[in-house]
């Protein structure tokens, strides 16, 4: 397909250190998908890779079936954000995207465009250096945006963003994904990849951990267990330690784990217990991600005191 990114068997080494090792994947338009793993586990040196600013030791690393390094005129094809911060300061916003568009033969009205749509069309004659990393990031993804392209790709996109700007640009992914086009975004921040993100791509160490669903991914992870709210606990408490549930008391409620909902439920009936509340509690993308990439981790840090 013409905007799948491919990635097969890929391996980056540099000198005894193996930053990506035969990694597989594919990335496929219609979704958002997000790309995890703990720092160090390999995604900008993936991500670098893919758009042709390294050269793979072994393996391939496609969109569309060809090597986007070899591509003319970029930016109508891949629109990328990798570092924000790698821009020239004295420029203003509105100049450095008038030479991103003249280099890809990119119509000068839509820069405009983009700075309106990224939120700074009013700031679009200030010079570069003096804006913020909120703002360094817009500009990064108006870049991205200029030519209009099928697939795009985004590192860490949400660093030094407010909250409006979180939100907008959370918005955003799904437009564009909802559009047809191949959105692959990187991110460290779970509770935004779990708000947006469909499909996931995470490694570990250079290598793939897993490639599947959002909801796939998170159920690996396993139950948190049952909130339970009962008007009598300690008679439901004791029903339940003797059916060999873990109980864990709380300000308001009892977390159960090892007996499902339903069982409680007829626990509780049984013992003449009300009930205010039941709830599942299904697991979370962050805690599945721990879990999963626990052996993954470079830098673990000790416990707080």
């Amino acid at each position: 397909m013409e905007h799948v990114i491919e990635v097969s068997e890929l391996t980056k080494r540099y000198g005894d250190t193996t930053a990506v090792r035969d990694l597989s994947f594919t990335v496929r338009p219609g979704h958002v998908t997000g790309f995890l793993g703990p720092n160090g586990a390999g995604k900008t040196t993936t991500l670098r890779l893919l758009l042709g600013l390294n050269t793979p030791t072994s393996g391939t690393a496609t969109i569309g079936g060809r090597d986007f390094g070899a591509a003319r005129r970029g930016l109508h094809h891949v629109g990328a954000l990798l570092d924000a911060q790698d821009v020239h300061g004295g420029r203003t916003a509105r100049a450095h995207l008038r030479a991103l568009a003249a280099s890809n033969g990119i119509e000068r009205r839509r820069v405009g465009e983009v700075l309106d749509e990224v939120g700074l069309g009013d700031v679009a004659g200030r010079r570069i250096g003096g804006f913020s990393l909120g703002m360094k990031q817009r500009l990064g993804i108006a870049a991205a945006l200029l030519g209009d392209p099928s697939v795009l790709v985004f590192d860490e996109p949400l660093n030094g963003l407010d909250p409006e700007g979180v939100q907008w640009l959370r918005a955003l992914l799904r437009r564009l994904a909802a559009e047809g086009r191949t959105v692959f975004v990187s991110s460290h921040q779970m509770s935004e990849m779990e708000l947006c993100a469909e499909q996931l791509i995470v490694i570990g160490r250079g290598e793939l951990i897993a490639a599947e669903s959002l909801g796939a991914f998170a159920a690996r992870g396993g139950s948190q267990g049952v909130r339970v709210r009962a008007r009598e606990p300690e008679r439901l408490v004791s029903a339940l330690l003797a059916e060999g549930a873990e109980v864990v008391p709380g300000e308001q409620s009892l977390s159960v784990t090892g007996v499902d909902a339903e069982r409680i439920g007829e626990l509780a009936l049984r013992e003449g217990v009300a009930l205010g509340e039941l709830t599942p509690l299904a697991a979370s993308l962050e805690q599945a991600f721990m879990e999963l990439t626990a052996d993954s981790v470079d830098y673990l840090t000790g416990e707080p005191r």
